[in-house]
């Protein structure tokens, strides 16, 4: 039993190391220091969280669409300034549901209900890889299958994923929206892109952002499970599960700004437009790997193929 409490406590150690860095640096000692450490995490996952969006959304689009005007994007498809504060509010509200995932995976893993592990030498280099790689290949599959049922089940399409799949058209799409739609999910139902914002205004404008919000919070649960689902099936370190969960902010921010980039076989901006496109094709995470062994893959024919959207 004491080797067990020991076992555990060395996740304590970690995650109260990570709050420490983060909300020392931050936010003054007494306003972090006196809270439960769940609390702490959760503020420290929240502010994380907000430096990950808006250095990596605003590098992105600074680059896409002011260095490199004209190669990527043509300047009549860049997204108006207007459309990309409005990704913002959207992502601001929801992203305490965002955080609060690895936050309950972190109170999970510091209870032992997990199989997570804390330190490299409890398992060979070599069959560390294996387990990155089980757990990838676990999640690749089960939001496969959540995000098709989120289509197939006509309950679930019209009451939670409908939202998402309201937009056809470029201009409507940055990097901002990547987080502009989940707040649970972890990886890629609701953006703001699919207000169709061209076509709003006023009091239909304020309705589909407070559908959308709501949409988006169910739609992030649904499709951010399997990340701790994995967790009690496949070995992992803790670290690398809170890095995967964290970096679904840059994939998301990836695949909503409408660059194929081409790359076998990842299921890139050109794959997830198709699927936008046809509502029936390319329902996978990182790769195109589960859409080919289940029949729903469908290739982008040119790398222009983001343009038929517009």
């Amino acid at each position: 039993m004491a080797a067990d409490n020991g076992f555990l406590t060395q996740f304590v150690d970690e995650t109260t190391f990570y709050n420490r860095i983060i909300l020392s640096h931050l936010l003054p000692a007494n306003l972090w220091e006196p809270l439960p450490h769940f609390l702490q995490t959760w503020i420290r996952n929240y502010l994380a969280g907000n430096l990950l969006y808006f250095i990596s959304g605003f590098l992105w689009c600074f680059y896409i669409y002011y260095l490199k005007l004209n190669v990527y994007i043509p300047k009549d498809s860049i997204p108006t300034r207007k459309a990309m504060i409005m990704q913002i509010h959207v992502s601001m509200k929801a992203m305490p549901w965002y955080t609060l995932l690895p936050t309950v995976s972190e109170y999970m893993v510091e209870r032992g209900w997990t199989k997570c592990y804390s330190t490299l030498d409890q398992f060979n280099c070599f069959l560390c890889l294996v387990y990155i790689a089980l757990y990838l290949v676990l999640v690749e599959f089960l939001i496969y299958w959540v995000h098709k049922e989120l289509h197939d089940v006509k309950f679930l399409y019209k009451h939670l994923h409908a939202t998402h799949h309201m937009y056809n058209k470029q201009n409507t799409l940055s990097p901002f929206a990547g987080l502009a739609f989940h707040p649970l999910d972890g990886i890629s139902c609701l953006s703001w892109s699919s207000l169709r914002m061209g076509d709003l205004s006023g009091s239909d404008l304020r309705y589909r952002v407070s559908e959308a919000k709501a949409r988006g919070k169910v739609m992030w649960i649904l499709q951010a499970v399997p990340h701790v689902i994995a967790l009690f099936i496949v070995p992992i370190h803790l670290i690398t599960h809170l890095s995967l969960l964290f970096l679904e902010a840059i994939w998301t921010a990836s695949i909503h700004d409408c660059i194929h980039g081409n790359i076998w076989p990842i299921m890139g901006a050109g794959y997830h437009t198709i699927h936008h496109t046809t509502y029936k094709h390319n329902y996978g995470h990182y790769t195109i790997w589960m859409d080919w062994m289940f029949g729903s893959l469908k290739v982008p024919l040119a790398e222009d193929e983001c343009e038929k959207a517009k």
